[in-house]
C-alpha cells in the first residue's frame, strides 16, 4: 500500500496530503538541528490564514528579552531536544512505533482522526469495537494493520468551556501523558501524536499546545532514556504556526532562547507533570514542635459510644502538642459561626447571643438535625416521619433531644 520515500525533500520536508508513501524518522527534521530554522520558514500555504497575531515570541518587539535574574523553568536540554521532531502532515506516514488517534468515548471510525481507518485498512476498526471504549483523559492501544506504524494508541480529548477551563486543561495533559506511558508500558520508543483536540470539542488551538508541549517536556525529563523520538504532527498552516512559536519556550536551542522564554511564558504551566496547580487543593500540614511535653498521669476516660458528639472531650492536653497558628484554622465550627453571630449582633444593634451553645437548642438539648430528600413533599405525612425517626433514634441517645426537619425539594431527576 505505500511506497518509501527516497528523501525528505521529494515531499517539500512537510506534505500536507495523505498520500501512499512511508516516510522514515531521518527523513524528519529534529528540532534540535540547525537547518530546521530555516526550513521551518516555508511560504504560508493557506491564503485565509494570516500571521499578524502569531508573533514569533523571541522576535516580538517592545519585549524585554532579558531574564531579570530569574531561574528558568525550563532549561536547554540538548538531549530532550533531540527526540523532538515537527511535522507538517498526517502521522500515518511516519515509520514510527506508534501513531495516536484522537478519537471519541466509543472509539467508532466517524469520531477518530481524519484518514486513520482509510490507511489502517478495516481491522482496525474490528479491534476498536472489542476494547470497550475510552474514557476521557485516557488512551488505549492497538495493532497498526495497514499502517508502517507498529501500534496505534488511541486517545480522547476533554471538551472544552470556559467556565471548565482547569478541568478540560488537566484532562487534554493527562491525554498526552498517557500515551507516552502506554508507549513505554509496550517496549516501544517512537511516537507521532497530532493535536489532540477537534473543532466539535471547542478546544482553542494555542492554549492546546501549550499543554501538549509542557505535558511531553515534563514527561521527557523523567522517561528520556526509554523514548527515542516524539514528533509533533500538524496537519494546517495555522497548527504549524502556533508550535513554531510555542517550541522555543519549553524546548530551547540555546541560552538566549531560554532567557527570552523567562518572560514569554505564561505564569502558570503546570506542576511536575505539566497539569495546572489549583493552589486552594494543596494540603498544608505544618509539623509540630520539637519541643518534648510529658503526657498527663492519667489517661481521659472514655467515653460511651452512645454520648458521642453529646459530651464535649477535654483536649486541652493536646493544644500543647500543636502549633497555636495551625489550630486556628481547626477552630470549631459552631464557635465560628457564633463569633460571626456576635459580630453581626453588633453591627446591628447589640442583639444578644451570648446564650447559644453549638449543637443544642435553648434548652440545652441536643438538636438532631434531619433532611428530606427524593419524595414529594405533599406525599410525607410529617407526623408519622417524626415518629419513625424517634423509633430510629432510641436506641442511639437516651436524653431528651430536638428534632428539625428540613426538606430538600429534590427529586428523583436531573
Amino acid at each position: 500500500m505505500y511506497r518509501p520515500v527516497a528523501t525528505a525533500a521529494a515531499t517539500g520536508g512537510f506534505p500536507t496530503d495523505n498520500g501512499d508513501y512511508v516516510v522514515t524518522l531521518d527523513q524528519v527534521p529534529r528540532w534540535n538541528d540547525a537547518e530546521i530554522r530555516s526550513s521551518l520558514e516555508y511560504e504560508n500555504e493557506d491564503p485565509s490564514f494570516s500571521k499578524s497575531f502569531l508573533s514569533d515570541p523571541l522576535t516580538s518587539p517592545g519585549e524585554e528579552s532579558g531574564s531579570n535574574g530569574l531561574a528558568s523553568r525550563f532549561p536547554v536540554d540538548h538531549e530532550i531536544n533531540s527526540k523532538i521532531y515537527l511535522w507538517r502532515g498526517q502521522p500515518w506516514n511516519l515509520e514510527v512505533d506508534a501513531v495516536v488517534n484522537s478519537t471519541n468515548e466509543s472509539m467508532d471510525e466517524v469520531h477518530s482522526s481524519q484518514g486513520l481507518h482509510a490507511a489502517a485498512g478495516p481491522g482496525l476498526a474490528e479491534e476498536c469495537t472489542t476494547l470497550g471504549g475510552c474514557r476521557t483523559g485516557m488512551a488505549k492501544v492497538t495493532n497498526a494493520y495497514d499502517l508502517p506504524a507498529r501500534r496505534v494508541i488511541h486517545t480522547v480529548g476533554p471538551k472544552y468551556a470556559v467556565k471548565y477551563h482547569t478541568a478540560a486543561e488537566n484532562a487534554l495533559s493527562h491525554c498526552y501523558r498517557s500515551c507516552l506511558e502506554l508507549l513505554i508500558e509496550n517496549g516501544l520508543r517512537s511516537i507521532a501524536m497530532g493535536c489532540i483536540y477537534t473543532e466539535a470539542k471547542n478546544y482553542p488551538r494555542e492554549p492546546a499546545a501549550h499543554v501538549a508541549i509542557r505535558t511531553v517536556r515534563r514527561l521527557l525529563e523523567k522517561q528520556k532514556d526509554k523514548i527515542t523520538a516524539v514528533v509533533f504532527c500538524t496537519s494546517t498552516s495555522s497548527d504549524t504556526e502556533i508550535y513554531k512559536r510555542l517550541l522555543p519556550l519549553y524546548f530551547p536551542r540555546d541560552k538566549h532562547e531560554e532567557a527570552v522564554a523567562i518572560s514569554k511564558l505564561p505564569a502558570d504551566v503546570g506542576d511536575e507533570n505539566g497539569e495546572t496547580i489549583i493552589h486552594e487543593r494543596k494540603i498544608r500540614i505544618k509539623p509540630l514542635p520539637k519541643k518534648v511535653i510529658p503526657k498527663p498521669s492519667q489517661p481521659p476516660a472514655e467515653v460511651p459510644a452512645s454520648d458521642v458528639g453529646l459530651v464535649q472531650r477535654n483536649s486541652s492536653y493536646l493544644d500543647t502538642y500543636l502549633d497555636p497558628a495551625f489550630m486556628s484554622l481547626m477552630k470549631d465550627p459552631d464557635q465560628r459561626r457564633q463569633e460571626q453571630w456576635e459580630k453581626t449582633a453588633q453591627a446591628r444593634g447589640g442583639w444578644n447571643c451570648a446564650n447559644y451553645r453549638g449543637g443544642v437548642d435553648s434548652e440545652g438539648r441536643p438538636v438532631m438535625v434531619v433532611v428530606g430528600a427524593h419524595f414529594l413533599l405533599r406525599c410525607l405525612e410529617l407526623e408519622r416521619f417524626i415518629l419513625y425517626v424517634v423509633k430510629e433514634f432510641e436506641p442511639l441517645i437516651q436524653k431528651p433531644y430536638t428534632i428539625v426537619y428540613f426538606h430538600s425539594a429534590a427529586s428523583l431527576q436531573v
